[in-house]
């Protein structure tokens, strides 16, 4: 536990409140957060989940943290890694923003092999999914298969607009109130618990009791990342098995088309719809997911 502000905060302290709202009742394995070095100075950090070897990793989206998995952690009960990307979570920034993915997969290539043993199978969810999509092009040594959750190549500003329209709201916001207040606003699928839970995890109380995401709380960079290539030709020379999970309720960016054009670069792939979910799957349908995972992952 630490002060963030002017409140305690204990990341291990809720795992209680995701039990009971998804009626589990399997024990919490130990979970421990860890820091790894992937450029000099600079960590990318994590949680790592159970006491033997990971067997999955799993990213998550932009403006999210790897918190977004802990129902899904919590149903799987299997030993496991969640990243927080640069800029993100407790990770530190990445010179080109938080929105980098071509670095960010760069980052996890140093950091992975400093967590896992590779190669695994990796998750990417939105943001997650691109940098996965990228380090998977790149590293395919490190990945033993690619589960994309609702995005591909194809997602752009129209598709995201309502998702982009949230998080690039508001810099700061007056007291925590007011920051729930706009997050159930714009997530009126999900909880009130659930969302007070996920602020908790991804917001920062400052010393002048003022709240900020904690992917805001890095200055603006003006560095512009590389053009990380095209990411559908990297979609098509992926050597591993690939799936593609996708939202099929309001909020999905995922739609008819670029499912057709990632069956017409990947004819193996595999393509999942989950009915009750929209873009972030892992929130809307923890169970579900978590039950595709565990088909999609094999036990080692």
């Amino acid at each position: 536990m630490h002060v963030v502000g002017g409140y305690d905060y204990n990341e291990f302290a809720y795992f209680h409140e995701n039990l009971a709202e998804w009626g589990l009742t399997s024990p919490v394995p130990p979970v421990e957060r860890f820091f790894v070095a992937v450029d000099g100075l600079r960590e990318v950090s994590g949680l790592r989940w159970g006491d033997a070897a990971p067997e999955l990793v799993l990213v998550h989206g932009g403006a999210q943290n790897a918190h977004t998995f802990d129902t899904v952690a919590l149903a799987l009960g299997r030993p496991l890694v969640a990243f927080d990307l640069p800029g993100h979570g407790h990770s530190d920034a990445s010179p080109f923003g938080s929105s980098a993915f071509r670095h960010h997969a760069a980052d996890l290539a140093v950091a992975l092999p400093q967590v896992v043993t590779p190669p695994l199978p990796l998750v990417g969810m939105s943001l997650g999914g691109l940098t996965s999509i990228v380090l998977s092009a790149s590293r395919p040594d490190l990945v033993s298969s690619l589960i994309l959750i609702d995005i591909t190549p194809g997602v752009d500003a129209t598709k995201s607009r309502h998702i982009t329209e949230f998080v690039n709201g508001p810099k700061t916001f007056d007291d925590f109130d007011a920051l729930l207040e706009r997050t159930v606003r714009y997530n009126p699928t999900r909880s009130v618990s659930s969302l007070r839970r996920g602020i908790v995890h991804n917001a920062i109380q400052r010393p002048d009791g003022s709240w900020v995401w904690r992917h805001q709380q890095h200055p603006a960079v003006d560095v512009v990342e590389p053009d990380p290539g095209d990411l559908w030709d990297m979609i098509s020379s992926i050597p591993v098995p690939l799936t593609l999970i996708r939202g099929m309720a309001p909020g999905s960016v995922v739609d008819d088309d670029d499912e057709a054009e990632l069956l017409r670069r990947r004819p193996d792939a595999t393509v999942v719809h989950v009915a009750d979910a929209g873009h972030s799957i892992q929130g809307d349908a923890p169970l579900e997911l978590a039950a595709l995972l565990e088909r999609l992952c094999p036990r080692r």
